[in-house]
């Protein structure tokens, strides 16, 4: 990994936003075949001129990154393995926690499901996977908010699942949650990523891994003229190391996230492989 851009970060985490432009600029100008050092670089401008920018800065960006590249093999796998779950049932009702527009979910859909209750705390998603549902003339409910809000909602269900949602809950209230649903649904499949322990903010290895891993993603979104690149992957990469904002996702190695299932109290906890994601191994965890 370049050391120029090394410190680039730490002026970030340290932000000063002036020094990080300059040595992301120096890393970009020393290696030219990277994808990460300029994007970053043209960012950190941004950064300077404007201030820096949230995750879901435009709706554009994310929904171009989540409909192209590496996105569409992930939720076509993601949502086979969640129909095949569907099949084995005679009748099964589904809570989805995070279905965001139906994306998972919807493809999965088959005879067997009788009805599905969402939560979502977007609102425009959330129609979005309401209005999917109402076509099929499946009986559905819509909660607009979160998993902490919707629990007093109550209620029980054979099926409940998460595709790649409870990663955004701090680890506190995440084991939290799952035992709430430990103790309101039979089964449940939860899908996310096998993301690597690599240590603190600035370890080399977490910022090499990040990088390398950066310059996969950016390589399956080189031709939309950096839409997406500064719309939505540079601020979630510049966001793993800032120390003066919020985090908004919590994301750990699957085997944590088993761990985390058998403190919850379930006790049967299968691990399938869905998708070689660039980002990380996906994987199906259905829990009992």
């Amino acid at each position: 990994m370049n050391q120029h851009f090394a410190r680039a970060l730490r002026a970030f985490g340290d932000q000063d936003y002036a020094a990080a432009a300059a040595l992301a600029r120096q890393a970009a100008q020393e290696q030219p075949a990277s994808l990460v050092y300029p994007a970053a670089a043209a960012y950190l401008e941004r950064v300077l001129a404007a201030g820096k920018a949230g995750v879901y800065v435009t709706g554009a960006a994310f929904a171009a990154f989540i409909r192209d590249g590496g996105n569409l093999p992930l939720y076509a796998c993601a949502s086979a393995a969640l129909r095949n779950v569907y099949a084995s049932y005679r009748r099964v009702g589904i809570l989805d926690i995070g279905v965001g527009d139906g994306m998972a979910l919807v493809p999965a859909l088959t005879p067997q499901v009788v009805r599905v209750d969402m939560v979502e705390p977007s609102a425009p998603m959330l129609a979005q996977a309401r209005a999917a549902l109402e076509a099929r003339g499946i009986a559905h409910s819509a909660f607009h908010g979160t998993i902490q809000q919707f629990t007093d909602e109550g209620g029980r269900w054979e099926l409940a699942q998460a595709t790649f949602s409870l990663q955004s809950l701090a680890p506190v209230e995440r084991r939290i949650m799952l035992a709430w649903l430990r103790g309101h649904c039979a089964r449940l499949l939860l899908a996310e990523f096998d993301v690597p322990n690599l240590g603190e903010h600035y370890a080399p290895d977490r910022m090499a891994h990040f990088t390398a891993r950066y310059e996969q993603g950016l390589a399956e979104y080189a031709g939309d003229g950096g839409l997406v690149a500064q719309g939505f992957l540079m601020p979630v990469f510049f966001g793993y190391f800032d120390r003066s904002a919020a985090r908004t996702n919590y994301e750990q190695p699957i085997a944590a996230w088993e761990s985390d299932l058998r403190a919850a109290g379930f006790a049967l906890i299968e691990r399938r492989p869905i998708y070689d994601y660039w980002w990380a191994p996906a994987y199906l965890l259905d829990a009992r």
